[in-house]
């Protein structure tokens, strides 16, 4: 199917089952594909099994769907600025998969070029390699699922030899991006921030569902601009350009002379 415009953020995630796997770009709240998530919110679908760089904050973002109790599992670099995700996590009610930030960015990338793991040598020597990370507390606080051990592989590099743990690719069932400009075909251009997690997002799912804020025809994208080919998107609706965007934290100085 060449023409992928879908008509609303219902329609687009309609088809999204309990129990489903989502890749959703966005860095703290830059690039959040909100009308997804609200789309989401809104249908009732529960036990999501996410993987995000974060979790919003607890009245936006994925924290939207973490506060109504739809998300069962998140796979996450950070998990400060939400008060309710350090909250489920620690009492028990949500199992936490805490990933190096740069590993968990090319565990989305690889799952999206058909490559099943990768060697790093980030996280060597710790509980990433060698297990025993938390993942779900039991009511009492003890460890009731730890991470497990993971393959540590001595390589020569450049004629040094070094210690590198396996990391395994990340896909997913979904995933949910929010792109400056799309067009018809699903070719995505990022703008400043919000391409951070969002191309990586796109490649992991096998369904990709892009909300951007100007949709334009075939064409109207110069090839050399796009940050991400239609290829790996196979749904996009157009959210306008008036859209609420929000910040985690504003920090300002006055005027010099004022």
């Amino acid at each position: 199917m060449i023409d992928k415009q879908v008509a609303t953020a219902a329609v687009a995630v309609a088809d999204i089952p309990d129990g489903a796997s989502i890749a959703v770009g966005g860095f703290g709240l830059s690039g959040n594909p909100m009308a997804l998530i609200d789309a989401i919110l809104a249908q009732g679908t529960a036990d999501l099994s996410v993987v995000s760089n974060n979790c919003g904050v607890d009245d936006w973002g994925l924290g939207v769907l973490l506060t109504a109790h739809r998300i069962r599992r998140m796979t996450s670099s950070y998990v400060g600025e939400n008060r309710e995700f350090e909250r489920q996590f620690l009492s028990g009610e949500l199992e936490l998969e805490l990933t190096p930030q740069g590993t968990l960015a090319e565990k989305l990338r690889v799952g999206g070029s058909g490559i099943a793991a990768f060697f790093t040598r980030t996280g060597v020597g710790t509980q990433v390699a060698e297990g025993g990370l938390p993942r779900r507390y039991a009511p009492d606080g003890s460890v009731a699922i730890a991470s497990p051990v993971k393959e540590v592989r001595t390589i020569e590099v450049g004629g040094v030899r070094s210690d590198y743990v396996l990391e395994e690719a990340i896909v997913t069932d979904f995933s949910l991006v929010h792109a400056w400009r799309g067009d018809r075909h699903g070719n995505l251009v990022f703008r400043k921030a919000a391409r951070n997690f969002n191309p990586l997002a796109a490649m992991a799912g096998r369904v990709c569902i892009a909300q951007v804020e100007e949709l334009v025809e075939p064409g109207g994208i110069d090839p050399d601009a796009v940050h991400l080919p239609g290829v790996f998107v196979h749904r996009v609706v157009e959210v306008g350009t008036d859209i609420d965007k929000r910040i985690e934290k504003r920090t300002v100085r006055a005027r010099e002379g004022s």
